[in-house]
């Protein structure tokens, strides 16, 4: 437990300490929220889908957390590079509290962003449905993020390209963020899109928070929560597998 502890304080510190990408972090959802949701709110207001606002809202929040959690590899690169990973290899400590230190580490700072951008989503007009419900909306938060940290710690654990990692991720992140329900909503999908998104574990993250905050959803709130910790369970697994491959 001591070792998930100073790899979770470790993390933080390097956040307090990159003031710039945090600013950086919170100017993408800030453009999307108000070119998005400005610019196509009367034509989704006109089709009868209500305020677009209301309903981008958690999709913009669940973007922050997918981006910047899925980023957590950065550091288990960087740590391979600079021979701090070795050194914490070595130690008498199991691989599994090494990944969990990292993954949670990564999933609070992730966390952070998504609590800042709720409070900007307040800013430019959304309101949540009920105040009862912010804690789901809480929980719904921190499992996207610790499952998207635990993802990008898995991939970057069979990689040694500092440069090659943002490439794979952004293949990876952009088809899960589209084609999950934070931009559009899931009704009368044609078909393919509809099953892509039904098995794109964002789309339960999404559908979940937007439940919570604005009175919404497509699917049952607990087929959202059930979802993604199995996700989140398969996510562990695999960078447990590949974190005990690793050969320093």
């Amino acid at each position: 437990m001591r070792t998930i502890y100073i790899l979770w304080i470790r993390q933080l510190k390097r956040f307090i300490r990159k003031r710039a990408s945090l600013i950086g972090a919170l100017g993408q959802p800030l453009i999307f929220l108000i070119a998005f949701g400005f610019g196509l709110s009367p034509v989704f207001a006109r089709a009868g889908q209500g305020n677009y606002i209301q309903f981008i809202g958690p999709g913009i929040i669940a973007m922050t957390i997918l981006f910047t959690s899925i980023f957590t590899g950065t550091e288990v690169i960087w740590d391979k590079q600079f021979g701090f990973l070795k050194e914490t290899f070595v130690a008498p400590v199991s691989r599994f509290e090494i990944l969990l230190g990292k993954t949670l580490g990564g999933a609070t700072v992730a966390a952070i962003q998504g609590i800042l951008v709720f409070f900007i989503t307040l800013a430019v007009g959304f309101r949540p449905h009920s105040l009862v419900m912010l804690p789901l909306a809480l929980l719904y938060l921190v499992l996207i993020a610790v499952l998207f940290s635990a993802v990008g710690v898995a991939i970057a654990a069979r990689l040694e390209d500092m440069q090659g990692f943002p490439l794979i991720i952004n293949f990876v992140i952009q088809p899960l963020f589209y084609l999950s329900s934070a931009l559009f909503p899931v009704q009368g999908l044609p078909k393919i899109l509809g099953f892509i998104t039904t098995i794109n574990p964002l789309s339960y993250g999404v559908d979940g928070m937007r439940y919570a905050l604005s009175g919404s959803s497509h699917f049952s709130p607990w087929l959202s929560l059930g979802v993604l910790s199995a996700f989140l369970i398969a996510a562990l697994a695999v960078g447990i597998y590949q974190f005990r491959r690793i050969q320093l």
